[in-house]
């Protein structure tokens, strides 16, 4: 990587989120979004007069929002978390997240992609949030399908609606991301699928110049997903979606895997 350009190590994705509820009854939302794809080895090369790395900026990324939750270098956390899985320790590492806008961010879904020598996606790390502060890394191996897709199965371990119960396995389908960024996950159970959500985006070169239009076109961006996420949950519990209490950090986990994967602020 010595003398690659920032904008080869790194990129914007703009796009929209959908989150379509299937049972017991149909619910249907969209958003706006945009998204950056980093190298968490080149970081401060991301550095510009709009995009700052652990410190304040109009957009800004900051470590201690992911992995370890404590600041440190993130290649060190997903090492361990992927040898931990027998998985092989990568070349590359790209994070794909929400940058903080202001000085705030919420993401419920981040995604490490981890890549051979050669270029080629070997595994993924989905780095998934809830809104009360818990955090379960699932580690998965990349073997794209014959149309380039990469496809997983993955029992759910961590609370995170209080309208989907614990019972449940999610399908993800991605694609290692390129000019296009495409993300599906499938949520169901024994009867069927409850969620499907997506998110899509196109790629643009991280610059300042895009970054000043992102200011002006998505303005309320970072803090829409928290806005979003309350506001659906208002208005599925007065269509009569059933509620389930939060049920406390420990017992927000399924089992001793889910615990152990847990990491906290």
């Amino acid at each position: 990587m010595t003398g690659a350009r920032a904008e080869d190590m790194h990129r914007l994705y703009v796009g929209e989120v959908m989150h379509m509820r299937l049972r017991p009854f149909r619910h249907q939302f969209r958003y706006r979004v945009f998204t950056a794809l980093l190298d968490i080895d080149a970081l401060e090369s991301a550095e510009s007069r709009l995009m700052k790395v652990d410190r304040f900026g109009l957009f800004s990324f900051h470590r201690k929002d992911h992995g370890p939750r404590d600041g440190s270098a993130l290649r060190p956390w997903a090492e361990r978390l992927l040898r931990e899985a027998g998985r092989p320790a990568p070349a590359r590492i790209r994070l794909l997240s929400m940058p903080r806008l202001l000085g705030y961010a919420f993401n419920p879904l981040s995604v490490f992609f981890c890549e051979d020598p050669a270029g080629r996606l070997e595994s993924v790390i989905y780095e998934v949030k809830n809104t009360f502060g818990d955090q379960i890394p699932y580690v998965l191996s990349a073997e794209p399908g014959a149309d380039g897709a990469v496809r997983h199965e993955q029992g759910k371990a961590m609370f995170v609606s209080p309208f989907i119960g614990m019972d449940q396995t999610y399908r993800f389908t991605i694609r290692p991301p390129d000019e296009r960024l495409a993300i599906r996950i499938r949520q169901h159970d024994a009867e069927g699928d409850w969620l499907i959500a997506t998110q899509t985006g196109r790629a643009r070169a991280l610059t300042d110049g895009a970054l000043l239009r992102l200011a002006f076109t998505h303005p309320l961006a970072a803090f829409k997903v928290i806005a979003a996420i309350h506001w659906q949950a208002l208005k599925l519990w007065l269509k009569g979606a059933r509620f389930t209490r939060y049920p406390g950090a420990d017992a927000a986990f399924r089992g001793v895997e889910g615990r152990e994967a847990r990491t906290e602020t």
